[in-house]
């Protein structure tokens, strides 16, 4: 690249005055790089031989001297982001200086550092980052935040680094926004396709400086400026968590091995005698409901709960569901490293206490997918405990559910939340979708239904898209066939002119509540919001 920029400025510059005698092209020499791999090491080297000799030759210029693959040693053999003094205390490892950095650091996610990397490394790596990386961060953030300390120190003026799309959201943001606070993202593709191992993944695109670029492109287009999250419009990473918002979105049940049950296997156990104890297997086995139940159809499927503490010796007495889990699930948890999970192998992962209080008092509550395609809202009965794929609201009226499945909502989701997969789906978090969200009221202060017209139309619209999707989704008659292809998901990839007119019709009585007006654009929604979330944010100070 550097040769091919040369012979083009070479060809522009025909008629000027001649290059200096002590003008040199482009050489190898030029090019450094660090790679931790032995293999890699060495390839890289060839690599950038072979190159160069193609274009010389491809160029008229003949081949060079030998020997042909002479040694590069600006390309190091050694770890890019953490080294030790002779103490054996880490430091950050030195780079050589340069005028433009690029790179394609390995993508690991923040939860695979410590058991791919070992725990030595992780706890050096933690260490010698601390309170510039988040130590949950993927493990390509340290590239981001070493060469940012690069261009601050003044040893290197722009970098070019690949990472995965979630570099913009929840904690690996976080570098991101360091970036920005010493210098500026010039130019950036938020979201590309990219091809790793045959897979298809999404990847982000990020080139930063200390502020000099003044030509700033986000996705090919010029813009005014790029922020953290890789958007241009509307800047709610400024946004805060609220407190009014507390207590509503909470962590769903995550099972932590195979708890789940057929409705086969479910009827035997609670059509089997009283145990010992005197109790039914009802107790203790009951419906569950994934992510796959909303979106497709339900599965009838059946999970076996003790609780969040029941002890060994009671939950024995429930002898069918206590031995199913004694074969299938405990050894699965034998080998785990975290001690609870290990011992108290019966019990589930994370049985999310707060969402089994919060269920127990409602007749149904509100779910969304953790991910998926289409942002879609529903209730669901009290009596199945839900999967921690899915979002749970602690919320049974048809206001709140209203407000979530609007327009005002899933456009705050869309821009705070991330992207997920090959599909590159939306992905919810709560922390930034949920409890930023600033609603039409602050949750449990809003007028009764009967008491405030606009509360009235949201809950109305809310009912009547909630029925017009149960109508389509079980016509009467319908054969098992045609029920098959009656799922959320096609629906919404249909989205036929009914739905599309009772969503606007919600839509406009979700804006009415905010007192905005019923045209409004997606930016205005956002930014309204942002400003809503930083008034009610300064209120709780």
């Amino acid at each position: 690249m550097l040769l091919r920029k040369e012979t083009n400025a070479l060809a522009f510059a025909q008629g000027l005055p001649q290059l200096p005698l002590e003008h040199t092209a482009p050489s190898p020499e030029q090019l450094h790089g660090i790679e931790l791999n032995a293999y890699a090491h060495e390839l890289a080297q060839v690599t950038i031989w072979i190159g160069y000799i193609q274009w010389m030759r491809d160029n008229g210029y003949g081949f060079p001297s030998e020997p042909i693959l002479k040694p590069l040693d600006a390309i190091q053999h050694m770890d890019a982001i953490l080294a030790h003094d002779a103490e054996g205390r880490p430091v950050e490892p030195e780079w050589s200086p340069a005028d433009v950095i690029i790179g394609n650091p390995p993508f690991l996610g923040g939860k695979k550092v410590l058991s791919t990397l070992g725990q030595a490394y992780a706890d050096s790596l933690f260490e010698l980052y601390k309170n510039r990386v988040d130590s949950r961060s993927d493990l390509v953030t340290y590239w981001f935040e070493h060469a940012r300390t690069q261009i601050s120190v003044g040893r290197a003026r722009r970098v070019g680094l690949l990472a995965t799309q979630n570099i913009r959201s929840g904690l690996n943001r976080g570098v991101l926004e360091n970036i920005i606070k010493s210098g500026r993202i010039f130019m950036a593709w938020s979201d590309r396709e990219w091809i790793l191992d045959g897979a298809a993944v999404r990847v982000s695109m990020i080139g930063f400086d200390n502020g000099e670029e003044t030509d700033i492109q986000l996705d090919g287009k010029k813009v005014s400026t790029i922020f953290s999250n890789l958007t241009s419009a509307v800047d709610i990473t400024q946004a805060k968590q609220l407190l009014e918002n507390a207590g509503i979105c909470l962590r769903t049940d995550e099972k932590g091995g195979p708890f789940e049950i057929p409705e086969t296997l479910a009827s035997t156990m609670l059509s089997a005698p009283l145990n010992v104890n005197n109790r039914p297997n009802s107790d203790v086995v009951i419906p569950w409901i994934s992510g796959i139940d909303i979106v497709q159809r339900p599965r009838n499927q059946w999970i076996i709960d003790f609780g969040i503490d029941m002890s060994l010796q009671e939950a024995a007495q429930y002898t069918l569901p206590f031995e199913y889990v004694k074969s299938q699930v405990k050894p699965t948890r034998e080998s785990n490293r975290i001690p609870r999970l290990r011992e108290q192998w019966w019990i589930h992962r994370g049985p999310g206490l707060s969402m089994r209080e919060a269920r127990g008092l409602l007749s149904r509550y509100i779910v969304t997918l953790r991910v998926a395609r289409h942002p879609v809202f529903v209730f669901i009965d009290q009596k199945y405990l839900p999967d921690v794929r899915l979002i749970f609201f602690a919320r049974d009226d048809d206001y709140f559910l209203g407000v979530l499945q609007s327009k005002a909502h899933v456009a705050w989701f869309l821009e705070a939340g991330t992207r997920h997969g090959v599909g590159n789906d939306p992905t919810y978090i709560p922390t930034t979708c949920f409890e930023t969200f600033p609603f039409p009221w602050a949750p449990g202060t809003e007028p009764a239904e009967d008491a405030d017209a606009r509360v009235g139309a949201i809950a109305q619209a809310a009912r009547d898209l909630v029925a017009k999707r149960d109508a389509w989704l079980n016509p009467p008659g319908a054969s098992e066939a045609e029920l098959k292809k009656r799922t959320l998901t096609a629906l919404y990839n249909q989205r036929p002119t009914w739905l599309a007119q009772a969503h606007e019709k919600l839509d406009r009585a979700v804006f009415a509540a905010y007192g905005w007006p019923p045209d409004i654009s997606d930016e205005e929604i956002l930014e309204r919001l942002l400003a809503l979330n930083l008034e009610r944010a300064q209120v709780h100070l």
